[in-house]
């Protein structure tokens, strides 16, 4: 932590330590005391760039949903694939939950993220964001949702699996996609959360009653007396600590590993070539990448849907194991694996995202065609169980429990 003059209380999110927040160097980062955390950058109180950067998200995501992204010709035939068509085939082929999972991720969640933070942030430089704590909130609640660099990835995936086939063009929507994806990672990049809750409302000073409570959404460090009311910043309800943390944690994890199993043994997609049905589950398809001299892919789908999941299961586990056991060893390399598991579990839905594509480009009758497996539905269900367990678990409990260790 950086040390001097103390202008701002913030707790942090990771082990609940509550610091005196100094004026922060250009080029500088606040980190945690505790834990290494790092909680605030130099401030940046002009939000021009992450609004232009969010206007332009949305405009080409918009452009994204009404023209094909890509191209196949094979059998002298021509097929497209649009965002929507993915949705629509999936549903036809009777898997609408898959389709609705599809269309949240890389259609509505991005939109409505996108639609959210330009409220907030011509309404923040407008200097007229009283209000507008509930929509920034939620906008940074579905940031990890919105799945836009994530359909990218699994867009390069099929495409590489699409050559084996015919030839495959990027169209129109396609580089819209690419541009909308940049432009979000941009305004990732250049947003200050700081300088836009500050715009919403002032940083209010805690009474004097000697315990202290942070919002977990907004930072807002409050009386401790204030706990189970409304965050007068963000709205959102104060809690120490998640309720149920362990439990619903537990729940999650356990329900991952049952997952786990069918969706790594039963096929992903199903390829039909002239009459004969081809299985192919997430191994297979790697080898297959791996056949293609397409290396690169092939590890990053091998980390994405078969390691990772299985690491952010067996992650927790270890997390709520050795917190149940109060056990104070290796406290600062559990949060780091913590911060690191919730990170990048968004990435497994890699071949969810391929799986869809696939399925709606290549659809030329018995010649060859393309439908979901069974393994599917399951390996959608551990992704999002996966992404609900690593949000359910507060590692601020880890320390707590290390605290009170005998």
């Amino acid at each position: 932590m950086i040390h001097g003059a103390q202008t701002e209380l913030i707790g942090c999110p990771d082990c609940g330590q509550i610091q005196s927040l100094p004026p922060i160097a250009e080029h500088s980062i606040a980190e945690c005391a505790r834990c290494g955390r790092g909680l605030a950058g130099p401030a940046r109180p002009s939000l021009d760039a992450p609004l232009a950067f969010a206007i332009s998200a949305l405009l080409l995501l918009l452009p994204s949903t009404l023209s094909p992204l890509m191209g196949l010709s094979a059998f002298g035939r021509l097929r497209h694939d649009w965002l929507p068509s993915a949705v629509e085939m999936l549903w036809s082929a009777g898997y609408e939950l898959l389709a609705i999972v599809v269309s949240l991720f890389s259609i509505a969640i991005p939109c409505l993220y996108l639609s959210l933070m330009i409220w907030v942030l011509a309404r923040a430089r407008a200097g007229s964001a009283s209000a507008c704590g509930p929509p920034f909130r939620w906008a940074l609640r579905l940031r990890s949702w919105a799945m836009l660099e994530v359909y990218l990835v699994g867009c390069c995936v099929a495409y590489s699996r699409l050559q084996s086939i015919g030839p495959t063009q990027v169209e129109v929507g396609g580089w819209c996609l690419f541009g909308a994806t940049t432009a979000m990672f941009l305004l990732s990049l250049s947003l200050d959360e700081r300088s836009v809750w500050g715009a919403i409302s002032p940083r209010l000073e805690p009474a004097a009653s000697g315990r202290l409570l942070n919002c977990d959404v907004c930072a807002l460090v409050l009386d401790a007396r204030r706990e189970q009311s409304h965050c007068p910043r963000c709205a959102g309800i104060l809690h120490r600590r998640k309720p149920f943390s362990m439990g619903s944690t537990l729940a999650l994890v356990l329900t991952g590993y049952l997952l786990y199993v069918p969706a790594n043994l039963l096929p992903m997609i199903r390829i039909e070539r002239f009459g004969r049905d081809e299985p192919n589950t997430i191994l297979s398809g790697v080898r297959s990448l791996i056949a293609s001299d397409l290396w690169p892919l092939a590890a990053i789908v091998f980390t994405a849907s078969i390691v990772v999941p299985l690491m952010k299961l067996l992650g927790l586990s270890a997390m709520m194991t050795l917190t149940r056991l109060r056990c104070a060893r290796w406290l600062i390399g559990r949060t780091r694996l913590y911060r690191f598991i919730d990170a990048i579990g968004r990435w497994s839905s890699i071949d969810l995202f391929m799986v869809s594509i696939l399925v709606a480009l290549v659809q030329f009758g018995t010649l060859t065609s393309v439908r979901p497996g069974e393994g599917s539905v399951a390996f959608a269900a551990v992704v999002i169980v996966t992404l609900l367990a690593s949000r359910s678990f507060d590692p601020r409990i880890m320390w707590d429990a290390a605290d009170r260790a005998p």
